[in-house]
């Protein structure tokens, strides 16, 4: 990324793409490096052609929508994400498709993911897993009030911009909804206790995941990893969880921790109770920005 890393100290422009009601085709774009890989697809650096404006342009081919019948699931993580404005969300501009392919206009992040990020370093310093706390309480909460449920809140899912701002990438589980849900959905250990029971579930989900983050970030691994899904499951039920002695971690730190692993939903530490929280207070950026 070395060499696109030069050309990019300059702020990106603030208001890109501004034209909604535009019929784009993959003909508005230069088309870059791939960025990376998922289940149904690829993503691409790509560059708007008249505004000279950085996207990632994420590729979905119908064939696997068809495959394994994702329509509904793909039109609500269009709606959804095409609604939130949020520092803290990656922005989806527009879309397009052509007789193979489905084309989502993304807000580049420069970044790449947190979760490459946490890998390389082992664990985070508790300044940056604070500030990236924050931002994401931030972010949820903005969510949950347009009643979205992201769902599938994870290190792979969190990309970071250009100055170290954390933001939300793929809504492909969300919900918007002031129902309690049941489907079971997400990733394995990021699962909150009632959906591996499959007990219906509400906005408390995202809380616990905020928890099993901040463990994350802290330690470098979900606390309650096993060697086997069952066990897995298991220790998440009985909320099985240590605190090794090494990194050492704040107290501090430790108590939001435990406050968000609650089972019961409704004990859980409240968005607003997280953002006033002494860890929080004390080592988040205001600013949002991580820079190592």
């Amino acid at each position: 990324m070395t060499s696109q890393s030069q050309t990019h100290h300059k702020k990106p422009p603030k208001q890109p793409l501004k034209s909604p009601q535009k019929q784009w085709s993959i003909a508005d774009f230069e088309i870059g490096k791939p960025l990376g890989k998922g289940k149904f697809g690829r993503v691409y650096l790509a560059r708007e052609i008249k505004s000279k404006y950085i996207v990632a342009l994420k590729v979905i081919f119908k064939e696997q929508i068809e495959k394994y019948r994702l329509h509904h699931q793909l039109r609500r993580e269009m709606k959804i994400q095409t609604s939130l404005r949020h520092p803290n969300v990656l922005r989806l501009f527009g879309w397009f498709h052509d007789e193979e392919r489905i084309f989502f206009i993304l807000e580049y992040a420069h970044g790449g993911e947190l979760y490459k990020e946490l890998r390389k370093s082992g664990h985070l310093s508790e300044r940056q897993a604070a500030t990236y706390i924050a931002s994401l309480t931030q972010a949820l909460a903005y969510c949950h009030e347009k009643d979205v449920i992201h769902r599938d809140i994870k290190p792979e899912n969190l990309l970071l911009d250009h100055e170290g701002r954390l933001k939300i990438a793929d809504f492909g589980w969300s919900v918007q909804s002031k129902n309690k849900r049941h489907t079971m959905c997400g990733t394995l250990d990021y699962l909150a206790p009632e959906m591996v029971e499959n007990k219906a579930h509400d906005y408390g989900v995202d809380n616990w995941t905020l928890g099993v983050l901040c463990y994350e970030f802290l330690y470098g691994a979900p606390p309650f990893e096993a060697e086997s899904q069952k066990d897995t499951f298991r220790r998440i039920m009985k909320v099985d969880l240590n605190f090794p002695d090494s990194p050492l971690v704040s107290a501090d730190a430790k108590n939001l921790i435990s406050q968000l692993l609650v089972k019961d939903s409704t004990k859980r530490l409240s968005l607003q109770k997280i953002m006033e929280h002494p860890w929080i207070v004390k080592n988040a950026d205001p600013t949002g920005t991580c820079s190592n």
